[in-house]
């Protein structure tokens, strides 16, 4: 495994973010969508957003009531996130913080009442890395916290295609993915329950994902 291969992905979608200024487009993931509706429905308002990009699943939750901090590890995504939020109708709402998940989160313990990721988890991330972001998310979260995060799953039509750059991740068009199974799912869910992880599509392709959804116990 190219550390140093992995590593690059940070100036890869830093100069993304930067030539699409609207790369996802401004409506929120279907997997917000669902993630809200429980965060809803079990009352938690507190939520931790990891890998949040350009914002369309920030936002979404602020605008339903969630106290938001959202974190990504490019600057080009966090800046013009932290510019949209000055608005009186969003301001408290949204706390956009620049953060690499390789490091400790920068909060304490049993702070959040929930925690959401679209696609941080299929990143350029070794499954060590994922194991202590799961150790990590779990510290921050309260007793009874969720955990819901997508990712691309090894059923997915580019699995095995592209550069192998280690493990299950491959590269194609510059872009490196981490495909997990539910096998992986299983391990990166210790010390929490594991609620449920369902399959759905994305995309074009369409991209084939995983939604797990996490307790900590």
């Amino acid at each position: 495994m190219d550390k140093e291969t992995l590593n690059r992905q940070r100036d890869h979608w830093e100069k993304t973010f930067v030539s699409k200024p609207d790369m996802f487009g401004t409506q929120p993931s279907d997997a917000a969508q669902k993630a809200a509706a429980l965060f809803i429905q079990e009352g938690k308002t507190e939520i931790l957003e990891l890998g949040c990009g350009q914002g369309r699943d920030t936002f979404f939750f602020a605008e339903n009531g969630f106290q938001v901090h959202a974190l990504d590890y490019c600057e080009s995504g966090i800046i013009p996130l932290s510019e949209k939020v000055q608005g009186p109708s969003l301001q408290g709402s949204i706390n956009p913080v620049c953060h690499d998940v390789r490091r400790p989160l920068p909060f304490g313990d049993e702070t959040f009442d929930g925690c959401f990721s679209h696609m941080l988890y299929c990143m350029a991330l070794t499954i060590e890395e994922l194991r202590f972001l799961s150790r990590e998310i779990r510290r921050v979260l309260k007793p009874g916290g969720l955990n819901i995060f997508t990712a691309r799953n090894t059923g997915d039509a580019h699995y095995g295609a592209g550069i192998h750059r280690g493990e299950d991740m491959y590269e194609m068009g510059g872009f490196i993915v981490h495909y997990l199974s539910k096998d992986k799912i299983q391990d990166l869910s210790e010390g929490f329950e594991l609620v449920s992880i369902d399959e759905f599509e994305e995309g074009e392709l369409p991209k084939k994902l995983f939604r797990a959804t996490l307790r900590k116990k």
